[in-house]
């Protein structure tokens, strides 16, 4: 297995309401995908005592910049596994600041994933997610084309789907759906 044998499958909170879901979940890993600066101290302290490892997508969360210096203070702060993002400057502030960079790259057309392949190459995360994760042929173009771990996520709702992901070059599938994360 290219994950070194973990769960393929992360968990992306989209709302409150899915915490306790994913607390109780075999995943080991979590995509924080809602909240706010306010409660972010709470939720990831209950993620790690859980176990769980607590990425942080940084356009989505509430009350925070998006510079060097909100990074910075997530790792310093809140003790954060990592951050997910579209810019490649704040994967270079993840690096800095001593925490895992997940970088997000939208396939809308092969003019965009061929700028994404770029940004990967330039920036260097540490992973990389590719959306929407229902494309099996982009997905083998893009492993054919990276050495790093490749995160399919959007628009997975099936478990065949999850499976045909990883089937054709996925590491991790990242999923909404609570009902996938076990």
């Amino acid at each position: 297995m290219r994950n070194g044998g973990v769960n393929p499958i992360i968990a992306s909170i989209t709302s409150d309401e899915q915490l306790a879901q994913a607390i109780r979940s075999q995943v080991t890993r979590i995509n924080l995908m809602t909240g706010d600066i306010s409660t972010l101290g709470d939720v990831v302290g209950q993620l790690h005592e859980a176990g769980k490892q607590v990425y942080v997508h940084m356009e989505m969360m509430q009350g925070i910049g998006r510079d060097a210096s909100a990074i910075h203070y997530l790792a310093r702060t809140f003790e954060v596994d990592g951050i997910i993002t579209t810019k490649s400057q704040a994967v270079a502030a993840a690096r800095l600041a001593g925490i895992r960079s997940i970088q997000r790259i939208f396939a809308i057309d092969s003019a965009a994933v061929d700028t994404g392949i770029r940004m990967i190459a330039s920036s260097k995360p540490d992973e990389v997610e590719l959306m929407p994760g229902l494309m099996p042929r982009i997905i083998r173009e893009v492993r054919a084309k990276m050495s790093r771990p490749l995160i399919v996520g959007g628009l997975i709702r099936y478990k065949e789907e999850a499976r045909e992901a990883l089937d054709n070059g996925a590491d991790f599938v990242s999923v909404g759906n609570s009902e996938l994360w076990n």
